[in-house]
């Protein structure tokens, strides 16, 4: 029997980098709104009370940027400059130009906009065939921001993280190790009140009770103290949180990161396929586990190679999975576009809690293989 620890991390939407990533989707999102073919690459850097907005844009349409980043900073749930940041106050600076000529001539042909690598990963671990460890560790900060917007824990404030390690026997999530949870919270609250309403109130909430044990160790705020978050306790980048994006470091990650980007470019909209297509391998039986990785080259429509590991779990060989993947999907850009209908304003679905694992996002649909 093989006995071992993995741990992953997740953010609530108040964490600075996530802000960040908020703010790029939803841009993107008001421009798919009024042009399908918009071309977007949108970063958001954030720090103290100000948010910078850089990137190119290539679109038939006009969005208040400036309004919808302050509409989103309030929707989040920061309002004070001393703590975090204020959506009334901020300073908001805006660098936006067009799309490189020379990638939009790759682009504008079908080929990919740039070269890279992409993995897709879905194991069976839980029902939504995610990883377990960061599976709850998402449930757990989605929790933390149910708690404060619906005055369940009334003085916390947005930012947060949570992290959970889980024990394994032979592969297969036997218990949880340690939970930790970080919350920023208002001034002036004991210790003691914060953990047992973080217990009571997001862990026994969202950890089922016979993964805990007497010898699970529970941290909420190690440090006693978070007062100062969002992007006065630190900067925030769009496309930093790429494995609580994705798995958690439990699958191998391309680097590229998703928010702010148009569906043209490859690192989103093919990971979102073989995302699709690792579950789909799971669910239909051909494998436990499923890592698929592409490669692209910039201006070129079809991938340069693909390869499957099923961790010695496939009930058919990886070449032949392969073959069922080329003859099944088509993986060029257009392709994977058309197929998962990448043209919508969905994306902002996508920031927050994970990008896989969602229900109603079109790369989770199960199929027949």
């Amino acid at each position: 029997m093989r006995k071992y620890y993995f741990t992953s991390e997740s953010v609530t939407e108040g964490h600075p980098d996530k802000l960040c990533d908020t703010i790029s989707d939803c841009i993107l999102d008001e421009y798919l709104k009024q042009d399908k073919n918009a071309r977007v690459a949108v970063e958001t850097f954030a720090s103290g009370n100000k948010i910078t907005i850089a990137g190119q844009i290539t679109a038939n349409g006009e969005v208040d940027i400036e309004k919808l980043v302050r509409e989103k900073i309030k929707e989040i749930g920061f309002d004070n400059e001393k703590t975090d940041i204020d959506y009334k106050t901020c300073k908001i600076d805006i660098n936006i130009t067009k799309q490189s000529p020379d990638i939009a001539l790759g682009v504008d042909i079908g080929g990919a906009g740039d070269q890279g690598i992409m993995f897709g990963y879905a194991s069976s671990e839980t029902e939504e065939l995610m990883p377990y460890a960061i599976s709850i560790a998402h449930k757990l900060s989605k929790r933390l921001t149910e708690v404060r917007k619906k005055n369940i824990i009334p003085y916390l404030r947005p930012d947060g993280k949570t992290q959970v390690t889980v024990e394994y026997e032979d592969n297969i999530p036997k218990r949880i190790e340690t939970i930790l949870i970080s919350t920023q919270h208002k001034e002036g609250v004991e210790q003691y009140k914060l953990k047992r309403d973080i217990i009571e109130n997001v862990i026994k909430a969202i950890v089922p009770e016979n993964m805990i044990d007497e010898d699970t160790k529970l941290y909420v705020n190690p440090t006693g103290r978070f007062v100062i978050g969002g992007p006065l306790g630190d900067t925030g980048l769009t496309g930093r949180k790429i494995i609580v994006d994705t798995y958690g470091g439990y699958s191998r990650h391309g680097g590229g990161a998703f928010s702010g980007k148009d569906p043209s470019k490859v690192d989103r909209s093919a990971a979102y396929m073989l995302r699709h297509i690792a579950k789909n391998i799971v669910a239909n039986g051909y494998a436990k586990k499923c890592e698929i990785q592409v490669a692209y080259a910039i201006g070129m429509r079809e991938p340069l190679s693909i390869c499957v590991d099923t961790f010695g779990t496939g009930t058919k060989t990886e070449e032949e999975l392969v073959k069922k993947i080329k003859e099944k999907f088509d993986l060029t850009p257009d392709g994977i576009i058309d197929y998962l209908n990448l043209k919508e304003p969905i994306y902002s679905k996508t920031t927050n809690y994970g990008h896989f694992g969602k229900k109603d996002l079109p790369w989770e649909k199960i199929i027949e293989l």
